[in-house]
């Protein structure tokens, strides 16, 4: 079972002060069957005058905290060690034709679980759109197996777009990503979902992080990962598989769950509204470590 140490700085730096600020930073990795939180630490500078926790519909966990005090700078830093198993892996056979995942999430067949019902809706960020109803039907054949469906749909996103950084931001639509052919993980995360959902399939939004690997003979650097985004889909008696269109991977002991939602905005790492500031800059700054006596040292540090 693999560890991570996880560090995720998030700084904004503002034109004019602020006088008061509302966030909601939702920067608790999950606890799940194949993943345990050992530690977990959020610093926040300036220090809030208010700050309490709770769990959202969706069962994450959101830290909520005002600023009341004239700032210039926000600082959020999250911390925490993360030990991985093994995702279940779907049993050859196993799965049903797509349709009939439809007709079971419809509320035409026995259930399971009622909550991928309601993930089979739009949401404002991912509105029902026939280009990405007709880009997914290409892979939904009458009759196909769901998993061999949603698999090559995975494929071809991967296949058919190009990762640029750069080129959209948090609202450009599904219909401009399918132009462009091109964006980010989260991107091809909304392109993916909203393909299921236009054909009545439940699917959510994952957020969390990926480790990856530095080119060989490079070592690994603070800072150069992100936050990642990627796919789960339901079926019954398979439950939620979880598909990473931007690797062309089902997710494994390399992927950290942050939390899931409709869309990006049920899980935004930090979001809210200030009163005052101006023009605005934000840096993000991500690094995942694999625990090993290499890091000792790297780990003390994250204690204090």
């Amino acid at each position: 079972m693999p560890d991570y140490l996880i560090e995720h700085d998030t700084l904004y730096r503002y034109g004019a002060p602020v006088s008061e600020s509302w966030q909601l930073a939702r920067l608790v990795p999950r606890e799940l069957p194949w993943q345990r939180l050992l530690w977990h630490r959020l610093d926040i500078d300036p220090v809030p005058g208010e700050c309490e926790t709770r769990v959202d519909a969706w069962g994450n966990t959101v830290a909520g905290f005002a600023l009341h005090g004239a700032h210039e700078s926000l600082s959020v830093r999250m911390r925490c060690e993360v030990a991985l198993g093994e995702r279940p892996l779907p049993p050859p056979g196993a799965s049903l034709p797509w349709e009939a995942v439809r007709e079971h999430a419809g509320g035409r067949g026995p259930f399971e679980d009622l909550s991928p019902a309601a993930l089979r809706l739009p949401t404002p960020r991912l509105p029902w759109s026939d280009a990405a109803h007709a880009y997914a039907a290409q892979s939904l054949a009458p009759g196909r197996d769901w998993l061999e469906a949603v698999t090559e749909l995975m494929r071809r996103i991967h296949r058919d777009f190009r990762f640029e950084a750069g080129v959209t931001d948090v609202g450009t639509p599904v219909d401009e990503v399918l132009a462009r052919r091109c964006g980010v993980c989260q991107d091809f995360a909304h392109l993916m979902i909203a393909g299921l959902r236009a054909h009545g399939l439940p699917a959510r939004y994952m957020s969390g992080y990926l480790l990856t690997n530095p080119p060989p003979g490079k070592p690994r650097l603070a800072g150069a990962d992100a936050s990642h985004a990627w796919v789960a889909a339901h079926a019954p008696g398979l439950g939620w598989v979880e598909f990473d269109p931007t690797n062309d991977c089902l997710a494994d002991e390399r992927f950290v769950t942050l939390g899931w939602g409709g869309d990006f905005t049920d899980v935004a790492p930090l979001r809210g509204v200030i009163r005052g500031g101006g023009e605005q800059q934000m840096q993000v700054r991500v690094t995942v470590w694999p625990v090993g006596n290499q890091h000792e040292e790297f780990a003390a540090v994250y204690h204090r």
